[in-house]
C-alpha cells in the first residue's frame, strides 16, 4: 500500500468517526430537548404527541383535588383562555398554589389529560418563567 493510500484510508476513517460520534451527540440532545407550551397551544394541538414537553401557565382556583390516600394529584393550568387537567404523582413544592405560576413536566394523554413527571412552582413573588409570561400576556390579548 502506498503513502498516499495509507493517509487516504486514515483520512477517511477519521471523518467516519467524527459523523459516528456528531451522531450520537446530536441523538442524545434531540431526545433530551424540552419545549414549553402555553395552554392555549397545548388545545389547539400544537404541542407534542408521544413526547415529553412542559406545559405553564396558573393553578386554576378551585381546581387542585389530591385522591384519597395517595399522593396523587389532579389540577388545572389556564393561561386565562384555555385549561390543560393535570395530573401529577409525587411531592409538590412547597410554593405550589392555587392562583399561582406553575410549569409541569410531562406528555398529553390520548384522552387530552397531561400527566406530568415533574412539577415546578415560581419561587418569589415577582418571578415567572418568561415562557409562561409571554403565554399568559398573548392568551389575554387573545379574549380582549
Amino acid at each position: 500500500m502506498t503513502p498516499r493510500r495509507r493517509r487516504a484510508l486514515m483520512v477517511l476513517a477519521c471523518l467516519a468517526l467524527m459523523a459516528g460520534a456528531s451522531a450520537l451527540v446530536l441523538n442524545a440532545f434531540r431526545s433530551n430537548l424540552v419545549f414549553f407550551f402555553s395552554p392555549t397551544q397545548v388545545v389547539r394541538s400544537e404541542a407534542p404527541q408521544g413526547r415529553n414537553f412542559r406545559v405553564g401557565g396558573l393553578v386554576e382556583a378551585g381546581s387542585v383535588a389530591r385522591e384519597p390516600g395517595g399522593l396523587t394529584l389532579r389540577f388545572v393550568v389556564t393561561d386565562g383562555a384555555h385549561r390543560v387537567p393535570v395530573t401529577y404523582t409525587g411531592l409538590l413544592p412547597d410554593l405550589f398554589q392555587e392562583g399561582k405560576g406553575v410549569v409541569a413536566q410531562g406528555r398529553l394523554n390520548a384522552e387530552g389529560l397531561f400527566r406530568a413527571d415533574t412539577v415546578l412552582a415560581k419561587h418569589d413573588e415577582n418571578y415567572m418563567p418568561p415562557e409562561a409570561a409571554a403565554a399568559l400576556q398573548a392568551a389575554k390579548g387573545s379574549t380582549q
